[in-house]
């Protein structure tokens, strides 16, 4: 303690601050212990759809339907027709001189109807620019494996290489010692 200046404070300890399962965090030990036996997966929004709403009949048809209403309401065309949609309760809102009248209006009928479709078609891109994003880092750490195995494998060899080596210096060091 007497090292170190008195305004300084130990460092801090690591606490894990990640929320993963338990079956994560075994997979994550045993690629941590054994990197060779690891195999990168490709993992995308479509990829886990079932665990959303189970790989059953009732959790397909949900799945399908969901996607379905989602496609079809997540375009900018459906953006297009809510917003001529609202317009037709706006003059209603108008002519009712009543300020609450059209901030409802605004609030309930155009902000609703019309960012509906467009915060879906922004989803959608955000999504897609994901699942672009992890087939480009599957394709890098799968890469990135093969050439640790491959790693692993040369150094495996340098070690056999270096105990030969070592084992024939040995024999020839009690050689020399026994004939002298």
């Amino acid at each position: 303690m007497a090292d170190r200046p008195a305004d300084t404070q130990p460092p801090p300890t690591r606490m894990e601050r990640r929320i993963s399962s338990p079956e994560h965090r075994a997979a994550y030990e045993v690629a941590k212990n054994s990197p060779t036996l690891h195999k990168p997966k490709l993992i995308t929004s479509r990829s886990v759809a079932a665990s959303v709403h189970g790989v059953g009949l009732i959790g397909q048809i949900n799945t399908r339907l969901a996607v379905v209403v989602t496609k079809s309401v997540g375009t900018m065309w459906a953006a297009y027709l809510f917003a001529l949609l609202t317009l037709v309760s706006l003059p209603a809102a108008i002519l009712s001189h009543n300020s609450i009248v059209i901030i409802s209006w605004i609030a309930q009928t155009f902000l609703q109807l019309v960012l509906l479709p467009i915060i879906i078609v922004g989803q959608n891109v955000i999504s897609a620019s994901q699942d672009a994003r992890a087939e480009a880092d599957h394709l890098t750490l799968t890469t990135l494996h093969a050439i640790n195995v491959q790693q692993l494998e040369i150094l495996k060899q340098h070690r056999q290489i270096l105990e030969l080596l070592q084992s024939k210096e040995l024999a020839q060091n009690r050689g020399t010692t026994a004939s002298s």
